[in-house]
């Protein structure tokens, strides 16, 4: 088969594919519960919701968002419009009067420093975990069946793939049954949206995060058999569709959103579905665009905002043209080494799954996909210049020029061959490895996903694509530097931080939309795994 046919071969599949989930989706939404109107403020409450924003009533603007209305929007929008005129209103008391603001959970958590790091993630689990959910009108909270754990800090619901890396430590700590609640709610969200959104909220239903649902089936079937595996082949499936969403295919061209044909290869970037400010950022997003004139240069702004937060790296210069101007953000215009290299173990993994379930030409379909796709990670997004896996520009097929700890994904899911990979483990050695673990990328822009933050997510698929290629010695280095940084500064405030500054180990990470948050999910899975893996090795 060539691969022009096989193309259109894997485009028509799909495409049928997502028809045959339109009602499957519909029945989802039944199953788990869900409102048959999804409330969004910024439709329901349309110019309260641009105020009470712009006015930065609230000092974070995700907490309005989060707010639960007291009554119908509808009226209460009405009444705005009638008492914004008067005299002596008020615009936070009336806000205050007719919403629910939300708590912060851990505000009343006091730690105990004189305890192990270990032994403080263990007793924080049950802070973070929420009950299941039920329906609450006037909320933006998409309901979940079963128990979940929070990321902790202003992320008061799940999150996507935060969740991978926290599951790792629930693992760790035995909690087998989070872990499965977990893996169920994410099932149901696919079920009900044929997506996961990047977090249980309305307002994040138009994109998604990095693709990690495939690794947690399969980290789940870790503790419960291979099983799992085929049990969740439906929404792995489906999961898949949504990121290979192809439109009509005319001729030689293919309509495409998240995914792009690019010659023998289908491959993917991320994306938004909407050309509007984020609702929880909507100030910052705003201001953002004001310099522009045309509606249309602030929508392609907007979604490039929208698709770097589908990134999990919001924001990074890995998507600016001008490392030191988030106005030059272009994250559609890229195809990200880290996306791909989730969606090839998704398609090795459906290959795989179809061959045990008798699918034959399904199973040749996902082999072809998968092969297509490693072969263009180890030629397109190979800098064979300076030695590392780069993300690349649609247009012109080049690398962007920034190198960022996302080389290490072709290590972790084995997509790299031995020559690459040593060539990559030498210059993230020479280049992202610092004195507290790994850093972002080396431009220090101001942003949180750049230097001199490190993150537990980049710390883990460091560690095991360097277990991968045999190359031990350094992943002990970097694991033992990441725990020690943990344990510091749990020490001093009695805190398990979102992110670290690596480079300087007595000053807090800074930089982004919001200040540093404690908790905190995916910090507490990876240094229990570090630490089990460190333990295992001695």
């Amino acid at each position: 088969m060539n691969s022009r046919n096989f193309i259109k071969i894997i485009a028509f599949v799909i495409l049928m594919s997502s028809y045959s989930c339109k009602e499957e989706t519909a029945k989802g939404r039944e199953a788990v519960g869900l409102a048959p109107k999804i409330y969004l403020p910024d439709e329901s409450l349309e110019e309260l919701f641009h105020d009470v924003q712009m006015a930065q009533v609230f000092a974070d603007g995700k907490t309005f968002v989060d707010c639960i209305a007291k009554r119908d929007a509808a009226e209460i929008l009405k009444d705005y419009r009638e008492l914004n005129k008067t005299e002596g209103f008020d615009l936070k008391t009336f806000v205050l009067a007719n919403f629910e603001v939300p708590e912060a959970p851990l505000d009343a958590y006091k730690s105990d420093t004189k305890i192990s790091t270990s032994d403080h993630i263990t007793g924080l689990w049950d802070q973070l975990l929420r009950k299941s959910d039920t329906i609450v009108s006037g909320s933006t909270l998409l309901p979940l069946p079963k128990p979940y754990i929070v990321p902790g800090g202003r992320f008061r619901e799940i999150y996507y793939w935060d969740s991978y890396f926290t599951m790792l430590g629930l693992k760790s700590s035995g909690r087998e049954d989070v872990m499965e609640n977990m893996v169920s709610n994410f099932a149901s969200l696919i079920d009900a949206y044929g997506h996961i959104p990047n977090g249980n909220r309305s307002y994040y239903l138009s994109r998604s995060q990095p693709p990690f649902f495939t690794p947690m089936v399969q980290l789940l079937s870790e503790v419960k058999g291979e099983k799992v595996l085929l049990q969740y082949l439906p929404q792995i499936e489906k999961e898949y569709q949504f990121w290979m969403k192809l439109g009509e295919v005319t001729g030689d061209s293919i309509t495409t959103l998240r995914s792009i044909q690019k010659d023998k290869a289908l491959v993917n970037r991320y994306f938004d579905d909407k050309v509007i400010p984020r609702q929880e950022s909507y100030r910052e997003d705003v201001e953002t665009a004001q310099h522009l004139t045309s509606l249309a240069e602030k929508e392609k702004l907007y979604r490039n905002l929208r698709a770097g937060a589908e990134s999990g790296w919001d924001f990074s210069t890995r998507w600016f043209t001008d490392k030191n101007d988030i106005k030059t953000i272009r994250t559609i215009d890229i195809l990200p080494i880290d996306l791909n290299c989730l969606l090839f173990n998704t398609e090795k993994l459906l290959s795989e799954l179809y061959v045990a379930s008798g699918q034959s030409s399904k199973a040749a379909l996902m082999a072809t996909a998968s092969l297509l796709r490693q072969q263009y990670i180890n030629g397109v997004m190979w800098n064979d210049k300076d030695g590392y896996y780069s993300d690349v520009i649609i247009a012109d097929e080049a690398p962007t020029g920034v190198a960022s700890a996302a080389m290490m994904y072709p290590l972790f899911f084995g997509v790299a061959d031995e020559e690459k990979a040593l060539r990559t483990i030498t210059y993230f050695k020479n280049n992202l490895l610092k004195p507290g673990g790994v850093v972002s990328t080396n431009n220090k822009s101001g942003q949180q996903w750049d230097a001199p933050n490190g993150w537990a997510p980049q710390q883990w698929v460091a560690m095991k694509g360097l277990v991968n290629y045999a190359d031990t010695l350094t992943a002990k280095t970097l694991a033992l530097r990441w725990t020690k940084l943990n344990d510091k500064v749990f020490k001093n405030t009695g805190k398990m931080l979102e992110k670290y500054n690596v480079e300087d180990l007595s000053l807090t990470a800074g930089g982004g939309e919001y200040p540093v948050q404690d908790g905190f999910g995916w910090t507490n899975g990876v240094y229990l795994a570090m630490k089990e893996w460190l333990d295992k090795i001695k």
